[in-house]
């Protein structure tokens, strides 16, 4: 089924109404371009991954903004005006809940009322949610749930926040009518569990300069570090030694790699014995031309001894992110930036260090050999790697039975940062549960576990990620075809390296899955997602169509670079049709032949493509150019029937693991009878019967065979059996 993604500016609902009450309001068309209806479950993806329920936006407002109120901003790490991505989810009806709050509401609320006031709300561990009932739609009341907690906590209802310590089943949960939502023991503080307000957020505390690590604890950068310490103790303890060699002492830098993978800290931690004067790329880039100038000549006056009168002894000007002070485009005041830099750099005893995550965004003259004449790349930690930042991570933790093998293996494309982030949020979890159990601090696999599904790595924020659920290749019924290609083309290459390379042969580059809308083409791609062993690149065919003249080679190219630097990982083109289509066919001034051009040159060009695996998804192959589908390319064409009436079955059976059925719903009849229905409907059919009982009653526990009829006439089969046709015909003669 299809899972679309939307990348939106966030903006704060200043409504009273919807006031934390954990609601995303979006306009119209943006919710039908998500294929969601109102009070649907979203996903909300920011610096932190959480959920909530979506709704429609009040008419004057933009297509490209979404609404969000306070709490849901924070769950998310958002500050107003940031990117948001917002997905599909798959919400389960909540088991148990538990939460904590301050010792007064746990005293005074009992578990009844806290349900109620919790109703119909989306919770995933470790968000903070507030008391205040959310509506739920004409012929239901939240009178009941405000009288009782105003009678029984007073006023300060309304501003109470909760934490959401844990919750059943895993992911994010719905509380229902039939819910167990239970108090901890312990009490909610700031930084256990609990999300800073907004105004927090937006006005910051300003941060002290990070202590430099120990050389000792550089994890996967020693070679580096010594190549770095080299070439400086030469250049500015040993310069002599070079004259006589002919050779000049200039030493200029630059240290490249991913974002987040601890270039700074490298340079820090080398430069820990030695006077520096450092820069902040963006801080100082985001300042008007004159003062950006006057920053820099003041910094390197302090070097060349132009303040002092003295020659700032074996100094080094540290310039971080140097491509947000000297962009690709150069601004007039660049030249001048750069004649002050290559001062520097030509006065005895100065040396120059820069650090960048967009080689590609830097002006070109940074890296003459006037100014930068030497590079250093630290690349992103492979497995072993993450596995030794974890443990260097929590060397001082208590921890108990942790499988870092695991975990290491789950976080493909996480950098030392990420990880850093999934250390922070796993003690936020286990801190939760000590506060609450009174028990002594204890880090557990569990909440690292828990934390991966809410830590979103740097090298994804780019492109948009797949809603990731709970659900394997072996919960995804019929498809054996299609799980099978996806095994032998994904899995097997990291499961099995060692087989490839025996028998001499490369793995499959690429898989086409091809099918009938809502057949179940993004749901499999998921399922094969949650092995958690490869990180997931998600784009829709036409979002990397722009109009300017080679914006859409860029895209390509920035695609498959980002998938190489979080490598192991998957490139998922949905509606490939649209970015690939037949050459010299259509007539928008070759842009889309470029784009053709490109993704074969990526797919099967110079620079190889090592640990990525390209899977593409269509309603329309025989529109994609046959360039594409050739052996090397995407050589593997995979054709995704509709469900008959097994795959049906065991259809209904997932998506019915988190909805209580009474026994009168007869599965195995329902399938039968659902003849032209395509996953994405039977999916559909449920959701609209859960609905149909809460209409019947707001405190129904179960869902009956009347409210499926119900759901029945609302949701109709969206197969056309034209267009099945035309695509069984199309492989029976591949």
């Amino acid at each position: 089924m299809n899972s679309p993604e939307l990348a939106l500016t966030a903006r704060l609902n200043t409504s009273a109404s919807d006031a934390r009450r954990g609601v995303v309001r979006l306009h119209p068309e943006a919710l039908a371009a998500l294929g969601l209806r109102e009070w649907d479950g979203i996903a909300v993806i920011g610096a932190r991954r959480t959920a909530a329920v979506v709704a429609l936006a009040p008419t004057a407002t933009p297509t490209g903004t979404a609404l969000l109120d306070d709490v849901t901003l924070s769950n998310a790490g958002l500050k107003e005006n940031a990117r948001v991505v917002l997905s599909p989810v798959t919400v389960y009806g909540a088991r148990s809940v538990t939460v904590n709050g301050s010792a007064l509401a746990a005293a005074s609320i009992p578990d009844t009322t806290l349900r109620q006031a919790l109703l119909g709300k989306v919770l995933t561990v470790g968000d903070t949610v507030s008391l205040l009932p959310r509506d739920l739609g004409p012929g239901t009341s939240t009178a009941g749930a405000t009288q009782s907690l105003a009678r029984t906590f007073g006023v300060a209802w309304t501003s109470e926040l909760l934490t959401v310590t844990s919750v059943d089943p895993a992911g994010p949960v719905s509380v229902q009518p039939n819910s167990a939502v239970t108090w901890g023991s312990g009490v909610a503080t700031p930084g256990v569990g609990a999300a800073p307000s907004v105004e927090t957020q937006a006005a910051p505390a300003p941060a002290p300069a990070p202590a430099p690590v120990p050389l000792a604890d550089l994890v996967g950068v020693g070679a580096q570090a010594a190549k770095l310490s080299e070439w400086l103790k030469l250049a500015l303890d040993e310069p002599e030694l070079l004259h006589t060699l002919g050779a000049s002492p200039h030493l200029g830098v630059l240290i490249t790699g991913p974002a987040g993978v601890g270039k700074s800290t490298l340079a820090r931690a080398v430069l820990a014995e030695r006077a520096v004067v450092a820069l902040d790329g963006p801080g100082v880039g985001a300042l008007d031309s004159a003062t950006r100038l006057q920053r820099v000549s003041d910094a390197v006056a302090r070097l060349t001894g132009a303040v002092s009168g003295e020659p700032h002894e074996r100094g080094v000007l540290l310039i971080t992110d140097i491509d947000a002070l000297l962009p690709a485009e150069p601004e007039p005041v660049s030249t001048l930036i750069l004649d002050e830099l290559r001062r520097a750099v030509d006065t005895p005893g100065v040396a120059f260090v820069a650090t960048t995550a967009h080689p590609d965004s830097l002006d070109d003259r940074v890296r003459g050999q006037d100014l930068c004449d030497r590079e250093l790349t630290v690349a992103l930690p492979d497995g072993r790697l993450r596995r030794a930042l974890l443990e260097l991570m929590l060397r001082k933790v208590p921890t108990t039975d942790l499988k870092l093998d695991e975990i290491a293996a789950r976080a493909p494309g996480f950098v030392a940062s990420d990880l850093a982030a999934l250390v922070r949020e796993a003690a936020l979890r286990a801190a939760a549960r000590a506060s609450s159990s009174g028990e002594d601090p204890n880090l557990l696999q569990e909440d690292l576990v828990g934390a991966l599904e809410v830590i979103r790595p740097l090298s994804r924020s780019g492109t948009e990620e797949l809603a990731i659920g709970s659900v394997t290749l072996e919960d995804v019924g019929d498809m054996v075809e299609t799980k099978q290609a996806l095994t032998e083309a994904v899995l097997w290459p990291l499961q099995h390296p060692d087989s490839f390379a025996r028998l001499g042969v490369d793995p499959p580059r690429g898989v086409l899955l091809y099918g009938p809308p809502g057949c179940g083409k993004t749901f499999v791609v998921r399922a094969l997602a949650s092995s958690g062993q490869l990180s997931v690149h998600a784009v829709k065919g036409a979002e990397l169509m722009d109009k300017w003249v080679g914006a859409s080679e860029k895209a390509v190219r920035e695609l498959f670079q980002r998938a190489r630097d979080s490598a192991p990982s998957l490139i998922f083109l949905d509606e490939v049709d649209a970015l690939a289509p037949r050459r010299g066919q259509s007539s928008d001034s070759g842009v889309t032949d470029r784009v053709v051009a490109s993704l074969l040159t990526e797919l099967d060009g110079v620079e190889p493509l090592r640990d990525v695996v390209v899977l593409a998804a269509t309603n329309r192959p025989d529109l994609i150019d046959p360039a594409l589908l050739r052996p090397g390319r995407i050589e593997r064409l995979v054709f995704v029937p509709p469900p008959d009436a097994e795959a049906r079955k065991q259809i209904l059976q997932t998506a019915g693991k988190s909805i209580p059925l009474e026994a009168d719903v007869d599965l195995d009849a329902l399938a039968e009878d659902l003849d032209g229905y395509s996953a994405a409907d039977c999916a559909a059919l449920l959701r609209e019967a859960a609905l149909a009982a809460m209409r019947r009653s707001v405190d129904a526990a179960d869902v009956t065979a009347a409210d499926v009829a119900a759901a029945r006439k609302a949701v109709r089969p969206s197969l056309d059996p034209e267009q099945v046709a035309h695509l069984a015909a199309y492989a029976e003669n591949r």
